[in-house]
């Protein structure tokens, strides 16, 4: 990356930055503080694709009018499910809601990038890998719970599909990375596109 090129990351995710420094990008992490629920209420009635692709864009917006000049990564993931859409776990209760609720059932996770210079939305992606929970017991419910725990609360979905969510499913079909809420593979494209990395 050109040293006048500074790479912002507009996300307090430690999963989306673990994936870009894997990847060898250097990168600055700067979250961004808006308030996403006016513009899911706003949007209630669209798709879960344009919903996410709107919050990563204000998300990198937020962060781009305070970093100018900077190029800066906005990401979001919504979990859809036949038309519902999951927030993030509040509690136990919660989390053994949302498995019950998806449990032996498909859901997408819908995952929106937006990367922006001052104003300009320089380049978008949405990625909607679709995954297969297995039909688990209650029992599994209650022995997840206790043992995922702090990764089960303050997750779509209650699981991280990189830790020991990964025994919710049977089936995936779509990226990991963009599982994982960053469509990695599609980024690294574009900033390749852009100079930004040797081709």
């Amino acid at each position: 990356m050109s040293s006048i090129d500074t790479l912002i990351l507009a996300s307090a995710s430690p999963a989306r930055a673990a994936l870009l420094r894997g990847a060898g990008i250097d990168f600055k992490t700067r979250p961004s503080q808006v308030d996403e629920t006016e513009l899911k209420i706003a949007k209630k009635h669209e798709g879960a694709e344009t919903v996410a692709l709107a919050l990563a864009e204000l998300k990198a917006g937020h962060v781009a009018a305070e970093m100018p000049g900077d190029l800066v990564i906005g990401a979001d993931q919504l979990l859809d499910c036949h038309g519902d859409r999951l927030d993030k776990a509040r509690d136990r209760q919660d989390a053994r809601r949302q498995l019950k609720l998806l449990r032996g059932r498909a859901h997408r996770l819908v995952t929106a990038v937006c990367v922006m210079r001052d104003r300009e939305v320089l380049w978008c992606y949405v990625g909607a890998p679709r995954l297969q929970m297995r039909d688990f017991s209650d029992e599994f419910v209650e022995h997840y719970l206790d043992t995922a725990a702090g990764e089960a609360f303050g997750c779509v979905g209650a699981y991280r599909f990189e830790g020991l969510g990964v025994q919710l499913f049977e089936k995936i079909e779509g990226d990991y990375f963009t599982i994982l809420g960053l469509p990695l593979l599609p980024l690294l494209g574009f900033l390749r596109d852009r100079e930004l990395l040797l081709s």
